[in-house]
């Protein structure tokens, strides 16, 4: 019962570290359980009603939410895995360093501003498509990580511009690489963090 109380403990402490970015990491995966529970991300009709983004479903039925709706499905474990991991990795940071309610703000509207430039791109190049992830907001938190990084001289906490330039680039490289990866929302979530990190962060002043 002590351990279990010390671990209980713990995970409180880890939790109230970054509340916010440990919501939404813990809300896709129950909505990825839900999912599975439901039915299957391999069934795309599932998908579109669970709200994955529809390039129709948006532009014609103005279904706007899915813009938002689409950030908590994924399709399949790795997928989540892979955006959750990063999300973890650096979310913690960005919202220790912007706050809860910045963050919460950088997270969704990036993540919704990638969905929309995607839906943009689809429309100008006629193709109709059903996409879902979580990763124009994982690619926002690193643009807006980025920004601060850079407003510190390159570090803050044990994140160095360097690491966030070669993480970012990795994953966009794979991304471009791979098949059946919606590219636009990456760059566009990592171009929106950058940019909206600019008014949301406020960098603490040290006493002279």
């Amino acid at each position: 019962i002590i351990v279990k109380l010390k671990d209980f403990k713990r995970a409180i402490a880890f939790w109230k570290q970054a509340p916010v970015n440990h919501t939404i990491i813990l809300l896709n995966i129950l909505v990825f359980i839900l999912v599975e529970l439901t039915g299957s991300w391999e069934d795309t009709s599932h998908m579109l009603r669970w709200g994955a983004a529809g390039t129709l479903d948006i532009a014609e039925k103005h279904e706007y939410y899915r813009l938002f709706t689409a950030m908590f499905l994924h399709f399949g474990i790795q997928h989540l895995g892979n955006n959750m991991l990063v999300l973890l990795f650096v979310g913690d940071c960005l919202e220790r360093n912007l706050g809860r309610i910045r963050y919460g703000v950088l997270y969704l509207l990036g993540g919704a501003g990638a969905n929309l430039l995607s839906l943009f791109h689809e429309i100008y190049s006629n193709e109709y498509i059903v996409s879902a992830g979580a990763s124009g907001g994982v690619f926002a938190v690193i643009g807006g990580l980025i920004y601060i990084v850079l407003r510190n001289k390159g570090h803050i906490e044990n994140f160095t511009s360097r690491q966030l330039l070669i993480l970012a680039f990795l994953s966009l490289y794979h991304g471009v690489t791979s098949t059946g990866i919606n590219n636009t929302a990456h760059f566009g979530g990592l171009a929106l963090g950058f940019l909206l990190g600019i008014p949301l962060y406020h960098k603490k002043k040290i006493p002279a």
